[in-house]
C-alpha cells in the first residue's frame, strides 16, 4: 500500500458508549449499535432528513455518522444535537421561499457581494461564506463539540485520494465535502485542496465498519434526469458528470461489500438543485421512511437471533 492512501486513511475514531433508547417499538435491553452514511446528491438528500426522523422515532441514537456532500451538511446539523424534525423544520422555512434565502445573506453580507453572488454564480465566492449564511447559526465551530462523532467525506484533488476529516474546525470538512467544481470553490485545508467527497466515496458506509454492530447506509444519488436526449446546460454537464462518477463508484463498492440497510429514495425525478421542491422530496421520500424502520427492525431482530 502506497503511503499516500496510508496518509488519507481516517482517523481512528473513539464512539463513546451509546444512550439509553426512548421508549419505541425496536427498544430491547441490549440494542446493537447503529451507524448511519448519508450519501451525495444535492437537493435529493433531504430524503435524509426524513430518515433521521426514523431514528428518532424508533428512539436510537447512532453512534457514528459519516457523510458525503448534503449528507455531510445534514449529517453535521443532526451530529450536533438537531432532531431530524428539527432539521425538517429549519430546511423548510429556508427553502420554501426564495427570499428566505436571500434575506440570510443579505444579513451576513453587504448588498454588493449578495449582487455579485447573483449576477456571476456562486463559484466566484467561498464556499464557506455561502453555506455560513445558510446553514444553522447553532452548529458547532468544531468537530469536537458534537455530541456525535462524525466523518466528513472529501477529497484530495492532487493526489485524487480520500481524505476523511475527523476532528478540527468543522465548516471548512463540511464545505470541502460539498465542493462542487464549478459550483463552489475548493477548499484549501491543512496543506490540501480539497473538493467534493461524491467524486471517491459517495456513500461513505464502509468508513463505518468496524466501529458499529448494524451499518446503515442511504443512497440519494441518479443520473440526469432532465432534457433526456438533449444537449445539457453547463451547470447540468458538470452537475450530471458528478452523479453518473457517484453510482459508478457505488456500484463497486456494493460489489466488494455491502451495508446491512441499504435504502434508495424513490426520488429521481428530481434534479441536484431541486432545493424549491423541498416539499415534493419530502412527500416522495416518505415510502423511503417506512422501509427504513422496517429495515432497522429486522437488522435489530437479526443480531439479536444470531
Amino acid at each position: 500500500m502506497s503511503s499516500s492512501k496510508r496518509k488519507n486513511r481516517p482517523a481512528p475514531v473513539t464512539v463513546a458508549a451509546a444512550p439509553a433508547l426512548a421508549e419505541s417499538k425496536v427498544a430491547r435491553a441490549s440494542v446493537p449499535s447503529f451507524g448511519i452514511a448519508l450519501g451525495g446528491g444535492g437537493a435529493r438528500g433531504f430524503a435524509h432528513v426524513l430518515i433521521l426522523e426514523a431514528l428518532d422515532e424508533l428512539g436510537i441514537r447512532p453512534r457514528l455518522i459519516a457523510g458525503t456532500s448534503i449528507g455531510a451538511l445534514i449529517g453535521a446539523a443532526y451530529a450536533s444535537g438537531m432532531s431530524g424534525a428539527d432539521i425538517r423544520v429549519f430546511c423548510h422555512e429556508l427553502f420554501q421561499k426564495r427570499t428566505q434565502i436571500v434575506k440570510r445573506l443579505f444579513r451576513r453580507w453587504n448588498a454588493a457581494l449578495v449582487d455579485r453572488l447573483g449576477s456571476s454564480g456562486i463559484s466566484i465566492l467561498p464556499g464557506e461564506r455561502v453555506l455560513e449564511a445558510i446553514l444553522p447559526e447553532t452548529l458547532p465551530a468544531t468537530f469536537g463539540e458534537l455530541k456525535i462523532p462524525f466523518l466528513a467525506v472529501t477529497t484530495d484533488f492532487y493526489t485524487q485520494e480520500p481524505c476523511i476529516l475527523t476532528h478540527g474546525p468543522l465548516m471548512p470538512a463540511i464545505v470541502a465535502s460539498s465542493a462542487l467544481p464549478g459550483i463552489l470553490r475548493p477548499v484549501e485545508l491543512d496543506g490540501k485542496v480539497l473538493i467534493d467527497g461524491g467524486f471517491v466515496n459517495p456513500v461513505p458506509f464502509d468508513l463505518l465498519k468496524g466501529h458499529v454492530q448494524i451499518v446503515a447506509a442511504i443512497d440519494v444519488s441518479a443520473g440526469p434526469q432532465q432534457s433526456r436526449g438533449q444537449v445539457p446546460s453547463l451547470i447540468d454537464a458538470i452537475i450530471g458528470s458528478n452523479q453518473i462518477t457517484m453510482r459508478s463508484v457505488m456500484r463497486e463498492k456494493l460489489k466488494s461489500a455491502a451495508p446491512d440497510i441499504l435504502i434508495r429514495p424513490d426520488i429521481d425525478q428530481f434534479r441536484v438543485l431541486d432545493f424549491y421542491k423541498i416539499d415534493e422530496i419530502f412527500s416522495a421520500s416518505e415510502a423511503a421512511k417506512d422501509e427504513f424502520k422496517r429495515a432497522c427492525e429486522m437488522a435489530i431482530a437479526a443480531r439479536e437471533a444470531g
